[in-house]
């Protein structure tokens, strides 16, 4: 019989430490690197989870097919050729082989001798997607994460509350596994307003002295508005300190008093960059990551600074790799060079909107993102906003659904104008439609979902 490893054995801490610092450590030592260490230091972990990925029959078969395997990476510019992937050829790997598909590079059957764990990521329109986390992945999951949460302002010893959705998703967790294991912060695990209530998410932050609240922009500019319902001030009696929140930074900045720095990552990978306070795009975390921009169809490498889908590798984990994981986020990257912050690490744009969300609308390329800060940048119109694509008559149609505090009165009138913005803007006649705050609320998943959905496709 096999002997059962706990996490303190299946993990070399002081490994772990040695190839992913973690903060503050991280930002005196390989946030300065030099170019020539960062290549270097990624080319070798490359080859490294090459190796390992070559094993796990989802890529062998596919590399097989593009005649490529890891004795080819020679350089950096080398893993252009390995074919990249998209969350298609998942879903396809997860039926041809229920439930856990064939790319994990581990399996349950290995928890025994390695800690594991498994969250899911999608769902909301097909099968959920689960990556087998080892206990190697988790804690260098969990430093990429403290790394992100101590350059957005949380230092060790404050108290945070989680209002992220604890569930199979990954998102929560990790937050709580950095904050916790990492940064030493006490971490009051509220989870969703659907969980805590938020006049008692508010009456928590305060009684606890809380240094900032983790949750999605929308929700934390709606605890503002519970707050000011009870009488309170959302600078001076919750006094955060730090907002490590997805959302409208200057809403937030101006609400909070606060900087708010963007970020970017995702369910499989985990934290992968971080705006610094330059505020001129967010550095990468290349000693775990290498990031290219392709084109949305080809899947061909872009040059700097046009935008494309974020296609990434990750270099640190030991078990399910993503090795040119086309995760369809629009991006770009900016050309190699020293931030005035002192570091040399690659830089990407703040998310973009979702290439395979492009909708084609009588020969105009469309994106919801885009389509929904144009609508509520219009008077009298409030953040949320949710677009749908339809087709009547025989024709593609997209109508984008916009809040607004006015008098219900005046929807009409307030549509029309978002139409009449939307055509400007685009070129193409637009719909448009004005509901109460609250609204779309059944539509985004606020206040339920990890992360907001903002487009259905219901052609």
């Amino acid at each position: 019989m096999t002997a059962q490893r706990r996490p303190h054995e299946a993990v070399d801490y002081d490994q772990l430490v040695a190839r992913l610092p973690p903060p503050p450590e991280y930002l005196t030592t390989a946030y300065l690197a030099d170019p020539d260490t960062i290549a270097a230091t990624q080319l070798a972990r490359l080859r490294e989870r090459a190796e390992a990925a070559s094993r796990v029959p989802f890529f062998r078969e596919r590399w097989a097919a593009a005649g490529v395997d890891p004795g080819g990476l020679r350089s950096l510019d080398d893993l252009r050729h390995f074919p990249a992937y998209t969350v298609d050829d998942i879903r396809r790997s997860i039926e041809a082989n229920p439930p856990y598909g064939d790319y994990q590079g581990v399996s349950v059957a290995d928890a025994a001798t390695e800690p594991m764990r498994v969250y899911m990521s999608g769902g909301t329109t097909g099968t959920s997607r689960p990556t087998l986390y080892t206990a190697w992945d988790r804690e260098a999951g969990a430093i990429l994460t403290a790394r992100a949460l101590y350059m957005q302002g949380i230092r060790p010893g404050d108290v945070v509350v989680n209002a992220w959705a604890y569930s199979t998703h990954n998102g929560a967790h990790a937050m709580d596994e950095a904050l916790y294991r990492w940064l030493n912060c006490v971490v009051l695990s509220t989870g969703t307003g659907n969980v805590t209530p938020s006049r008692k998410q508010v009456e928590l932050a305060v009684q606890y002295g809380a240094s900032a609240i983790l949750t999605t922009g929308d929700y934390l500019l709606h605890l503002a508005d519970t707050a000011r319902a009870m009488g309170l001030d959302p600078q001076t009696d919750l006094r955060l300190t730090a907002l490590p929140n997805i959302g409208d930074k200057q809403r937030l900045h101006d609400t909070f008093g606060v900087p708010v720095y963007d970020s970017y990552g995702f369910h499989e990978v985990q934290w992968v960059a971080i705006e610094c306070p330059v505020g001129d795009g967010l550095h990468i975390f290349e000693d775990a990551f290498v990031v290219q921009i392709v084109d949305i169809e080809t899947g061909e490498p872009l040059a700097d600074g046009e935008q494309g889908a974020v296609c990434i590798t990750e270099i640190y984990k030991t078990g399910s790799p993503q090795f040119r994981y086309n995760i369809m986020d629009l991006s770009t990257l900016h050309p190699p060079g020293q931030c005035a912050c002192g570091s040399w690490l690659r830089k990407m744009a703040p998310f973009a909107g979702r290439g395979d969300n492009m909708v084609k609308l009588r020969g105009v390329n469309l994106w919801p993102e885009a389509l929904g800060e144009i609508a509520t940048a219009v008077d009298e119109v409030g953040d949320d906003w949710f677009v749908v694509a339809s087709r009547a008559d025989g024709r593609d149609e997209i109508t984008v659904h916009v809040v607004s505090h006015a008098d219900p009165t005046r929807f009409d009138e307030i549509a029309d104008r978002v139409a009449a913005r939307l055509h400007e803007a685009t070129g193409v006649r637009i719909g448009a439609s004005v509901v109460a705050p609250g609204a779309l609320d059944h539509l985004t998943g606020f206040g339920t979902a990890a992360k907001l959905v903002r487009f259905r496709d219901d052609r």
